[in-house]
C-alpha cells in the first residue's frame, strides 16, 4: 500500500479512537456552551480532528531507523520560493504547475487550509488568529524536525525549510477567507447567549444520553480491564491473563459501582448529565426512586451484560425494549420512567437540585 495511503488511514483511525473518547465531553460541553447538540457541528469538530491527527503523520511519519538516519539539512533562504517558481517556469514552460516543486508548495499551502478554515467555523477566529496558530504550529512542526524529534534522533532527519513556514502561514490564513464562504448563523461563537434556556427533551436528546452511558461504560470498564491485565502481568499470573474473566468481571463491576453511585447521589446518569435531563417528582422516595431509575437504565443493561452465557442475549433484548419504550412513553421517559414513576424534564428547568414541586414527595435532581 502506498506510504501516503497508510498514513492517511493511520490519521484517520487515530481521529476516530481519540473522537470515541472524547464524545460524552463533546456531548456535556455542546449542551452548556450551545444548549444542545447539533450534527452538523459534530461532524466538523469530527473532521478537525482527524485532521490534527494528519498533520503529525504526515509532517513527522514514518519514523526511520535511528541506525540508518541520514542526517538532513537547513534551507533559511527566504527567497528560494522565488527561485523555485523561476526554476519551474524555465523547465516546464506554460506547464509549470505540474514541476515537482511547484507541487510541493502547493500541497504545503493545502496542508495548513484546513486550520484556518476550522478556526473561523469552529472557534469564531479571523485570519490574524489563523495567522499566528499557522505561524505557531508551523514552527513547532519544523522545529520538531530540527531537533530529531525533541532529542530522540542524534539529528534532523527531515529538512528544516523555511519555506515550509511561509507556504504553510499563507495556507492557514487562505483557509481563514474560504471560511466566509460559509452562512454566519453557521460559523462564530463557540458559546452561544441562549444557551441556559432549557429546551423540549426530545427523543433524539434521550437516545443520545443513553448512547453517552453506553460508551462511558464501555470506555471505563475496558480501561480498568486493560489495567487488571496489565497488573496481572506484572504479578506472573500468566494463566489468569490469559483467561480474562477476572479483568472482565472487575471492569464490569467497576462500571456498575460508578453509575450506581453516580445515580443515587445525583438523581441522573452520566448520559443525563451530559444532555441536562433529570427524572423527577414521583410518589417514591427519593432512594428508591432513584435505584430504579438505574436499575431501569444503565444499571440493568450493565449487570445483565456481565452475567455469563444466555444473559448477554437477555441484555441485547433489554437494550432495544428500551429504546423502543423512549418512542412510545410520554415524554420519552422510558423504561426508568415507567419504574421510577417520575417525569423527565431538562434540568436548565430545576433552580435546586432537590427542591419537589407542589404535591409531589420527592424531586432528584442535579
Amino acid at each position: 500500500m502506498d506510504e501516503q495511503i497508510i498514513l492517511g488511514v493511520l490519521a484517520v483511525t487515530l481521529g476516530v479512537v481519540v473522537g470515541v473518547l472524547l464524545f460524552v465531553p463533546f456531548v456535556a460541553l455542546s449542551y452548556r456552551r450551545r444548549g444542545g447538540f447539533g450534527v452538523g457541528r459534530f461532524v466538523l469538530w469530527g473532521a478537525a480532528l482527524v485532521y490534527v491527527m494528519a498533520i503529525w503523520t504526515y509532517t513527522l511519519l514514518p519514523l526511520p531507523d535511528p541506525d540508518t538516519i541520514a542526517c538532513a539539512g537547513v534551507n533559511v533562504d527566504v527567497t528560494a520560493i522565488a527561485a523555485d517558481l523561476r526554476g519551474a517556469i524555465v523547465r516546464r514552460g506554460s506547464g509549470f504547475a505540474t514541476d515537482p516543486a511547484v507541487l510541493q508548495l502547493l500541497l504545503n499551502v493545502l496542508l495548513f487550509v484546513p486550520l484556518g478554515f476550522f478556526l473561523r467555523v469552529l472557534g469564531g477566529r479571523g485570519a490574524i488568529t489563523a495567522l499566528v496558530v499557522g505561524v505557531g504550529l508551523s514552527v513547532f512542526v519544523e522545529v520538531t524536525q530540527l531537533t530529531g524529534v525533541w532529542g530522540l534522533y542524534p539529528c534532523a532527519y527531515r529538512v528544516f525549510d523555511v519555506d515550509d513556514l511561509l507556504t504553510n502561514t499563507l495556507g492557514a490564513v487562505l483557509g481563514s477567507l474560504l471560511a466566509l464562504a460559509v452562512p454566519r448563523r453557521y460559523r462564530g461563537s463557540p458559546r452561544l447567549p441562549d444557551a441556559d434556556r432549557p429546551q423540549p427533551v426530545t427523543r433524539g436528546r434521550r437516545l443520545l444520553g443513553m448512547l453517552c452511558d453506553g460508551l462511558a461504560a464501555w470506555v471505563l470498564s475496558l480501561t480498568v480491564i486493560v489495567a487488571v491485565q496489565l497488573v496481572l502481568y506484572l504479578l506472573g499470573a500468566d494463566a489468569a491473563v490469559r483467561e480474562g474473566s477476572a479483568a472482565s468481571l472487575i471492569g464490569s463491576g467497576v462500571s456498575i459501582v460508578v453509575w450506581l453511585v453516580a445515580t443515587l447521589a445525583t438523581g441522573g446518569t452520566i448520559g443525563d448529565h451530559a444532555v441536562q435531563v433529570r427524572f423527577t417528582g414521583g410518589p417514591l422516595p427519593v432512594g428508591l426512586a432513584r435505584f430504579l431509575r438505574f436499575a431501569a437504565g444503565i444499571g440493568g443493561y450493565l449487570v445483565l451484560n456481565a452475567l455469563p452465557g444466555a444473559w448477554t442475549f437477555v441484555a441485547s433484548v433489554f437494550a432495544a425494549v428500551s429504546i423502543l419504550l423512549v418512542f412510545t412513553t410520554d415524554g420519552h421517559r422510558g423504561l426508568p420512567g415507567l419504574a421510577s414513576g417520575q417525569r423527565l424534564t431538562d434540568a436548565r428547568e430545576l433552580e435546586e437540585p432537590d427542591a419537589a414541586p407542589p404535591g409531589s414527595a420527592t424531586a432528584p435532581g442535579l
